[in-house]
């Protein structure tokens, strides 16, 4: 009997521990269940304000001289040495004597051809002032004015044709042209510098004999200053010929303003770009080199009703995010145009919206967001 009282007392105090516990349970309030709070993603944001953007077309290119000049000789000589030496690099200004060439012999011929004239006049003036004693003074004026030292000067016009048979029979037309042939063939003589530029070129140096067609040497203008810039077909559409254009370059610190001289009409069908010359204006401080590799930002055409939006703030699809009563939304925007590091939207946006303008990751519409404004140095 005792040990049967052994087995079943344990058994009893459990049987009454557990009733205890459940009859003191019904006593106890269960605590509050707490939804889980879902986080604010505090973002970077801009208001939108709609107004008239200016496109802009960047483009690159080299500065080139809009006048390269080739010198080549037309007559035969030595060179000689001019106002300044020509050595590659060398500058020089307009009126410069760059180089000329041995004139002694052509200064012989054409004193040579002036003896005749002098001869021819001398032989035909007893007979015109026989004849025609009032025309004689201005033949004989022309007579005087002829001199070795200066160039020949223009003939008097005939009075009538039985003078013009008489200046004919002794040749003086014929030589009086073989005069001005000789004055312009000395010309050829002398390479005087036609605008301000640069030697980019020696071909051949002082005391070298030249020959008709040989080539001494090539100049550049550097008065007149265009960059060439290929431009992608779809872009030409957008450029402002009337605008002036805003030049730098990462080789030479400054900024320059030009102007669109010319546009190609061909389109390269390689690259599907036109050429776009534009002519740089230069204060006589600025120094510029031919060569420089330059940046363009190109005025383009007006954009009504539009917003500057980073390109870090599109999605695919043309997607961007704006917070809505505390809440990311998805909104489908209009792209107008797309720039090197922005785009320009003209539908999609209204004024006052919370644009968000960084790159957002993790996150989906309908979450709870708050704005951040970035500071004013950081908006453009």
């Amino acid at each position: 009997m005792k040990q049967k009282i052994f087995y079943i007392l344990p058994v009893v105090l459990l049987l009454v521990g557990l009733g205890a516990m459940k009859f003191l349970s019904g006593f106890k309030t269960p605590p509050p269940r707490t939804e889980p709070v879902q986080p604010v993603k505090i973002v970077e944001t801009r208001t939108v304000m709609l107004t008239d953007v200016p496109a802009t077309v960047t483009a690159f290119g080299r500065l080139r001289s809009s006048q390269p000049v080739i010198l080549y000789s037309e007559v035969e000589g030595t060179l000689q040495r001019g106002d300044l030496p020509f050595r590659p690099g060398q500058a020089f200004k307009r009126g410069d004597l760059l180089l000329k060439i041995d004139t002694r012999q052509i200064r012989l011929d054409i004193n040579t051809a002036k003896s005749e004239l002098l001869t021819a006049l001398a032989s035909v003036l007893p007979e015109i002032k026989v004849d025609f004693p009032e025309e004689f003074p201005v033949w004989q004026n022309y007579f005087n004015s002829c001199r070795f030292d200066q160039p020949v000067p223009e003939l008097p016009e005939a009075a009538n044709q039985k003078i013009k048979l008489y200046i004919s029979r002794f040749n003086v037309y014929k030589i009086y042209f073989t005069i001005r042939d000789l004055e312009i063939l000395y010309e050829k003589h002398f390479f005087t510098a036609p605008f301000d530029g640069s030697i980019t070129a020696a071909d051949l140096r002082v005391g070298s004999n030249a020959r008709r067609g040989t080539r001494l040497g090539e100049i550049i203008n550097l008065e007149n200053l265009e960059a060439e810039m290929p431009i992608p077909a779809e872009d030409l559409q957008w450029i402002d010929r009337n605008k002036p254009v805003t030049l730098t370059s990462s080789e030479i610190a400054g900024t320059w303003t030009g102007r669109i001289k010319r546009i190609g009409k061909t389109i390269d069908t390689r690259t599907q770009t036109a050429q776009v010359y534009i002519a740089v204006d230069q204060p006589e401080d600025t120094h510029l080199f031919e060569g420089v590799f330059l940046k363009a930002a190109i005025p383009g055409r007006i954009i009504p009703g539009a917003c500057i939006v980073p390109r870090k703030a599109l999605y695919s699809q043309g997607l961007v995010y704006v917070i809505e009563d505390g809440l990311l939304t998805n909104r489908e925007v209009q792209i107008a145009r797309g720039e090197p590091e922005y785009i320009i939207v003209n539908g999609g946006l209204s004024d006052g919206d919370l644009l968000v303008v960084e790159m957002l990751q993790g996150v989906a519409a309908g979450m709870p967001a708050r704005s951040q404004q970035p500071l004013p140095e950081d908006q453009g």
